[in-house]
C-alpha cells in the first residue's frame, strides 16, 4: 500500500508538477553552471541551452563543452537530466493510462453489478421453485 502512495507522488497526476519543478531546477542549475564553466556560453540563455539538450542528450552542437570542467559537468548534467525526464515522461504516461484503467475499472462495476443482480433473480426462482416444490409435498396425501 506504502509503494503505490509513493508512486502515485513521484509518478502520474500529482507527481507531474513535481517532476516538472525537479526538471526545470536541474536545468537552471545546470544553465547557470554552464554560464559560468563553458567560455562559449556567453549568456545564461546559452548556459540553459547547453543545459536542455545535454540533458536531453540531443546535443545539436551549436554549443559544445570545450573544457575539462565542462565537460565533466556535462556529464553530471546528463545523468541527471536523463533521470528527471524520464520521470516527467513517466507522469504524462501514467495521466494517460489512469484515464483508461478509470474506463475499464467503470465498465467492470457495472458488469458485476449485472451479475449481482442475475444472482439475486436466480435465488428468487429457485426459492420459488423450492417453496411451490415444498407446497406440492404437503399436499400430496
Amino acid at each position: 500500500m506504502r509503494k503505490v502512495k509513493l508512486h502515485k507522488l513521484v509518478i502520474g497526476r500529482r507527481g507531474l508538477a513535481y517532476s516538472l519543478g525537479l526538471c526545470m531546477l536541474i536545468l537552471g542549475i545546470g544553465g547557470l553552471g554552464f554560464w559560468v564553466l563553458e567560455p562559449r556560453a556567453e549568456t545564461y540563455s546559452d548556459g540553459l541551452w547547453l543545459a536542455f539538450t545535454t540533458a536531453a542528450t540531443v546535443g545539436y552542437g551549436d554549443i559544445v563543452p570545450s573544457t575539462h570542467a565542462s565537460r565533466f559537468f556535462a556529464v553530471l548534467v546528463v545523468l541527471m537530466g536523463l533521470a528527471v525526464l524520464s520521470l516527467v515522461t513517466a507522469s504524462v504516461a501514467a495521466m494517460l493510462v489512469e484515464v483508461e484503467e478509470r474506463a475499464v475499472d467503470s465498465e467492470l462495476l457495472r458488469e458485476i453489478h449485472a451479475l449481482r443482480l442475475e444472482v439475486r433473480h436466480l435465488r428468487e426462482e429457485v426459492h420459488a421453485q423450492q417453496t411451490a416444490s415444498g407446497k406440492e409435498k404437503a399436499d400430496a396425501p
